[in-house]
């Protein structure tokens, strides 16, 4: 079945109320998914702070040892974990950022058709 153009579904009014209810559905999701991502990096700065503090006391360790241990290969090994720590941690920068773009932009257009209804509803003749 075809739907006419002039149809109640297909009015500028009912695609800007189907368009706000999307908004106001996605809205929450993206907010939870900030705060997620913003907890997530929190946890991989700890992480990063007890690897660094890790590799300095394996180095203090290995100098004070009067047995020749070679620890070296550890402190590499968290050096390296220590990188993929920092770099999981800008990825997780990024998508925070694009977030919170989305976030924003996701207020202003809700904002902006909420005025549209708001000045369309204001000027619809009432009979």
């Amino acid at each position: 079945m075809a739907v006419a153009q002039g149809s109640v579904a297909g009015t500028p009014a009912a695609r800007d109320v189907f368009s706000e209810g999307l908004l106001d559905l996605l809205r929450p999701a993206v907010q939870q998914l900030d705060l997620h991502v913003h907890a997530v990096r929190e946890s991989q700065v700890d992480l990063r702070e007890h690897i660094d503090n890790l590799a300095a006391e394996l180095c203090r360790i290995n100098e004070d040892q009067k047995v020749t241990m070679d620890l070296d290969p550890y402190v590499k090994k968290l050096l390296n974990a220590r990188r993929r720590v920092v770099l999981v941690n800008n990825i997780l920068q990024n998508a925070q950022e694009r977030l919170r773009r989305l976030n924003h932009s996701v207020a202003k257009e809700t904002a902006r058709r909420k005025a549209l209804l708001e000045s369309t509803a204001g000027c619809s003749p009432s009979t």
